[in-house]
């Protein structure tokens, strides 16, 4: 009885395991079935494969740009400007922001946008002309308000390369100025030198003098008391008058009588 118990319930356990197994197979054959017919590979693709374009699988469509109308407004001029779909009727700028009023004429649809350099700040559309105008008007009043810190950082720096170049230039001038005040000190100098070396030299050449009028006169002197004794050398001495007559004696021969 025993054995017969254990037969039976060996014969059960097959059974299940076949049961599992038809179902493990049937659930592998629908997930096969549910597989997309394009697959993504996990192998790494060469550049040659990956400069390839991928075929979409049957059915599928590819995507498609939205058109302007779905866009936002700022999409929307953006792609209408470079389409050129669109007129410029005014334009105000303020440093670097600037108010523009655009038309599109096949729609009669009107565009404001308030925009920094290539940048847009914000973008309005009205089919109305009146409203277009007024959103326009705002707009630059905007921009004179955005726009005055860059005018005043505009002005500013204009302001401070002038303050450079002035200074720049004094800072050449007083160089010049300095240099020219010592070149003057240095000349002066040497003319003050050169007048106190003229005066020593005057002094020098006055005492000079002096002593060379002193050697004249004396010379000058000795030269008449030479020509005074050379005219009365062998003339006989004069008498004064009334004064007796000394006997007469003899008179050694003088150096003159004898040549």
């Amino acid at each position: 009885m025993k054995n017969r118990r254990v037969q039976q319930l060996a014969a059960r356990g097959l059974l299940a395991g076949l049961f599992m197994a038809g179902l493990s197979a049937c659930a592998m054959l629908q997930s096969e079935a549910e597989r997309p017919v394009v697959a993504q590979t996990e192998a790494p693709q060469t550049p040659e494969a990956a400069a390839q374009p991928v075929t979409p699988p049957a059915g599928a469509t590819p995507p498609v740009a939205p058109p302007p109308a779905a866009l936002g407004p700022t999409a929307e001029v953006q792609h209408l400007i470079q389409s050129r779909q669109v007129n410029e009727l005014r334009t105000t700028y303020n440093g670097s922001y600037g108010a523009s009023l655009l038309f599109k004429p096949d729609e009669l649809v009107y565009y404001v946008a308030l925009f920094r350099q290539k940048e847009f700040l914000r973008v309005s559309k009205t089919d109305s002309a009146s409203e277009a105008d007024q959103i326009y008007r705002r707009f630059v009043a905007q921009t004179a308000e955005l726009a005055e810190v860059d005018i005043r950082r505009i002005k500013l720096q204009a302001e401070r390369a002038r303050t450079e170049r002035l200074l720049s230039d004094r800072s050449s001038e007083l160089d010049a100025l300095e240099a020219d005040l010592s070149r003057q000190r240095q000349q002066a100098a040497q003319v003050a030198a050169a007048q106190r070396q003229a005066e020593e030299e005057a002094s020098q050449l006055a005492a000079q003098q002096k002593e060379a009028a002193a050697e004249l006169r004396r010379l000058q002197e000795r030269i008449k008391v030479l020509e005074r004794q050379a005219a009365t050398v062998g003339q006989p001495e004069a008498r004064k008058a009334g004064a007796p007559r000394a006997a007469p004696r003899q008179r050694a021969a003088s150096p003159v009588s004898e040549k």
